[in-house]
């Protein structure tokens, strides 16, 4: 019997791709993305794993977590998930060293499937055969008019029935930027906003009830994230018909735990590029399931997209606008929607990604 190959190679390096605009959200601004991505060795194939993150992981990726999984059987990425989890005992296991074994660990299953000479949701499993997304930008430093143009483009273009914008940076005019959202795509598809907890519980419950008059539908990070008992009682307020939702920087399973244990969501959300990669994202899919509480895939469409299928109460995926470009940009094999649903491509192993090195060259730390 032909024994089961090891984990031999490792590679980790970060990209900076700048905006195509500069970008703000309800309290933060930035004019670049940095991409960090993972190449895994066994048995002759490479697996493909990124996260989007800090330059500084790629040092850590090499340097600790590496070691902790040289050698080990590359069909058992869980096993070398716990491993990295050991590894990073003494530094933390959120933050920047989550997203780190986020990278990795995608690209261990990356591995595996091809390896096994299958696309990755044949690996995993799936529910659905295609996710749902729902575009996501409308940034708060764009001017109305691109406010408009590009929360219109997602509906009349890719499908999309759900299109999500930014708010909090100016609350006082939030309303307004939401009525002009909502005249935009008319009732062709329906509107999320997300407040990156800007708000107080006070000042979130007061705009919940403006915004309910443009039918927005799901109010994300509403107040902090961290503050479960504000989150929890604004969700008990909003107006009927509107969800809150909230998750997206969770780095562990105890995390969404104590978030679903709390009542705090009506959608939980999860980002693979954080919470520990596709191990860590199932591991959250099953506590969902277990709370009968719907689950929401935040951002990184190409890299959640196979696992995405493979979780029990997936309502829909993140068609994020920085991620989209710098996907589309860098990777062959970046999905295209059909009618608001991207599909994983079946004729091909893993996850169906590789990385085009002449084009990210120019971006390379």
């Amino acid at each position: 019997m032909k024994p089961d190959p090891s984990i031999d190679r490792l590679r980790a390096r970060a990209f900076a791709v700048p905006t195509d605009r500069p970008e703000a959200d309800g309290t933060f601004s930035w004019d670049s993305t940095t991409l960090v991505v993972v190449e895994a060795w066994a048995g002759n194939k490479k697996g493909l794993g990124y996260t989007y993150s800090s330059a500084s992981i790629a040092r850590l990726i090499e340097a600790e977590l590496y070691p902790s999984i040289k050698g080990q059987d590359a069909m058992s990425p869980q096993s070398s998930w716990a491993s990295m989890q050991r590894a990073v005992r003494n530094l933390g296991r959120e933050g920047l060293a989550a997203t780190a074994i986020s990278a990795v660990d995608a690209a261990l299953y990356d591995l595996k499937a091809r390896l096994l000479d299958m696309p990755l949701v044949g690996v995993l499993g799936s529910y659905r055969l295609g996710v749902p997304i729902y575009g996501s930008g409308g940034f708060t430093s764009y001017s109305d008019d691109e406010l408009q143009e590009q929360l219109g483009a997602w509906v009349a273009e890719q499908g999309c029935a759900y299109v999500k914008m930014k708010v909090g940076s100016q609350p006082k005019r939030d309303p307004e930027r939401v009525r002009l959202a909502k005249q935009a795509i008319g009732e062709r598809a329906s509107l999320f906003v997300d407040a990156n907890g800007a708000y107080t519980p006070k000042q979130a419950l007061e705009l919940a009830n403006a915004f309910v008059q443009e039918s927005v539908s799901w109010f994300e990070e509403p107040v902090s994230s961290d503050d479960l008992d504000g989150l929890q009682a604004v969700r008990a307020r909003v107006p009927p018909g509107m969800d809150v939702a909230a998750g997206e920087y969770a780095y562990t399973a105890d995390y969404v735990r104590r978030m679903l244990a709390a009542g705090a969501v009506d959608v939980q959300q999860a980002d693979m590029t954080r919470c520990g990669g596709i191990t860590g994202f199932l591991q959250i899919a099953a506590l969902c399931d277990a709370f009968q509480v719907d689950l929401s895939a935040h951002c990184a469409p190409s890299l959640h997209l196979h696992a995405a299928c493979a979780a029990p109460r997936l309502r829909h995926l993140e068609w994020f606008h920085d991620h989209v470009r710098i996907e589309h940009m860098l990777f062959e094999g970046a999905p295209v929607p059909k009618n608001g649903v991207i599909y994983p491509d079946l004729s091909q192993p893993g996850n169906g990604l590789a990385f085009k090195e002449p084009d990210a060259a120019p971006y390379a730390i």
